[in-house]
């Protein structure tokens, strides 16, 4: 037993020697360093944002009637002049129909009208009748003339409201809220869905006063989505003409480019971002990207002793 204990000793040792050996031919492999170094560098000013649609509307109803059918929900893509909607288009029949029976009454009251001028023109021109009288006889055909041109109008207003019916996309876009639902009733005015165009989006924040002279002259922004390392260059941006007399800020806005997808981007209407603005050159100590460690919300780098 002394014996078996004794090699069992000396086994063990070997293998802690072989393990530690391997283990610092491994920790005595060269990493890839990099030196820092002072460089002239764009200088920026940070500042919280948020996305907005350039074009985004609510759709209102322009006729009324009962909700019958809906084609899009929240979320859904759709495409200019296609319906979103469908409006009960029963109550705007029947204001055709009857705009269109007081055009047909008041057409026939015209005839008559237009029968009697041309009679009492005959009769003063014989002396049978007076002048009074054919003056009279005539404002009854012009009164008659304008009435049959109201109730066409109003016929034509009428079938275009029954056009209305059904509701349709003014642009392409993304529908973000439905405000009514299957047999609601809806009058004209009243509130159906919002939406919005992806394509045209800006991002605004409000800037000291400050800070607004070398925005200015720098011109240039970019805008910084959480999740991604690559930030967003700026189409243009616009800095509004007005300050807030409680804040002593300014509003600027800062437009995405136009062939951006952003759909792609993840950039929604209400997004937080962070916009960065070009105010000239600087002299910083820089480190390479591949150097930074980041864990959660720490960044750092490893340094070398000397």
């Amino acid at each position: 037993k002394a014996r078996f204990g004794t090699k069992n000793t000396a086994f063990m040792a070997v293998a802690v020697l072989a393990l530690a050996t391997a283990l610092h031919s491994v920790q005595a492999a060269p990493l890839p360093t990099a030196t820092i170094a002072w460089q002239q560098v764009q200088a920026t000013r940070s500042a919280e944002g948020v996305v907005q649609a350039e074009r985004q509307s609510t759709v209102a109803a322009q006729t009324g009637g009962r909700i019958t059918q809906i084609l899009f929900r929240p979320g859904d893509a759709v495409k200019q002049g296609q319906v979103i909607m469908r409006i009960d288009p029963s109550l705007a029949q029947q204001q055709v129909a009857g705009a269109q029976a007081q055009v047909a009454e008041a057409q026939v009251a015209l005839n008559k009208a237009e029968g009697d001028y041309q009679r009492y023109q005959e009769l003063l021109a014989k002396g049978f009748v007076s002048q009074a009288q054919m003056d009279g006889v005539a404002s009854q055909y012009r009164a008659a003339q304008a009435r049959v041109q109201a109730l066409r109008a109003g016929s034509s207003q009428a079938s275009t409201a029954r056009g209305f019916a059904d509701v349709t996309a003014p642009y392409s876009g993304v529908m973000s809220a439905l405000l009514v639902e299957v047999g609601e009733t809806a009058a004209p005015g009243t509130p159906l869905a919002t939406g919005f165009d992806p394509a045209w989006l800006r991002a605004t924040a409000q800037l000291p006063q400050a800070w607004l002279d070398a925005v200015r002259a720098g011109n240039q922004a970019f805008i910084e989505v959480a999740g991604q390392s690559q930030w967003l260059p700026a189409a243009r941006m616009v800095i509004l003409p007005a300050a807030d007399p409680r804040t002593h800020s300014s509003e600027v806005r800062v437009y995405l480019p136009e062939n951006l997808s952003a759909n792609a981007q993840g950039l929604l209407p209400g997004q937080f971002v962070r916009l960065h603005f070009a105010t000239g050159a600087a002299r910083r100590l820089t480190v390479p990207a591949a150097a930074l460690l980041q864990r959660s919300e720490l960044t750092a780098v490893y340094v070398l002793p000397e």
